[in-house]
């Protein structure tokens, strides 16, 4: 077995097909950051890894997934539903791209309840725990803690206040991807390179599968 197939490796690519992901998850990484919904996809994964080495040998590595604090962020307008990019509602959304005046109209825009204090209670208050589960996660700080700094301002206020540590998150990402905006050379040579360096990762790896399989 070539280097490239120990199961001990985590390689960065930047392959945007669901089918390819799945197979370089499969191949490189060992643990994958993901979101909650996306906790089934890695299982598949997981099953297929361990099929393929209760047939052929131990090869592929299984993966476990990565759960942050923040698992899933819910619609600013209904935070029972999880957020999607493709909604047609703009309020709905926020974006890294949004401007400042914009993420704070989504904010204060976004739906909460008649209870005026910042608390965190997902069953019985999924608007304002939403925001504050927003707020902690651009803030690296625990719920708890965000709650506690929290104390004495009304939901109105909390709302400019989290749309604020928003801002401050998103803006030295957005200055970044307006820079890159400006230099697509820049980005073709980034993409040629990683496709290079993916095609050099993966062919060792598909060789070596090919041979245990029997295709070669």
């Amino acid at each position: 077995m070539t280097s490239a197939c120990r199961p001990y490796y985590n390689y960065k690519t930047g392959v945007q097909s669901p089918v390819a992901e799945e197979k370089f998850r499969k191949v490189w990484s060992t643990h994958v950051p993901v979101g909650e919904d996306q906790v089934q996809h890695m299982e598949l994964v997981q099953d297929l890894a361990q099929s393929f080495n209760k047939k052929y040998g131990e090869f592929f590595p299984v993966p476990k997934a990565i759960l942050t604090s923040m698992k899933k962020v819910k619609f600013l307008h209904d935070p029972s539903a999880k957020i999607s990019k493709s909604d047609p509602d703009k309020l709905a959304t926020v974006r890294i791209t949004d401007s400042p005046e914009e993420i704070v109209q989504k904010f204060c825009k976004a739906l909460t309840d008649f209870t005026s204090e910042v608390t965190y209670e997902p069953a019985s208050r999924g608007g304002v725990s939403n925001l504050v589960a927003i707020h902690a996660a651009v803030a690296g700080l625990p719920v708890e803690e965000v709650v506690r700094r929290s104390a004495g301002m009304d939901t109105a206020r909390y709302k400019l206040v989290m749309a604020e540590a928003v801002i401050e998150k998103f803006a030295p990402i957005k200055r970044e991807i307006e820079k890159l905006k400006m230099n697509k050379d820049h980005l073709e040579k980034v993409l040629q390179i990683g496709s290079a360096k993916a095609k050099e990762l993966a062919y060792p790896v598909c060789q070596e599968a090919k041979k245990l399989v029997g295709f070669l």
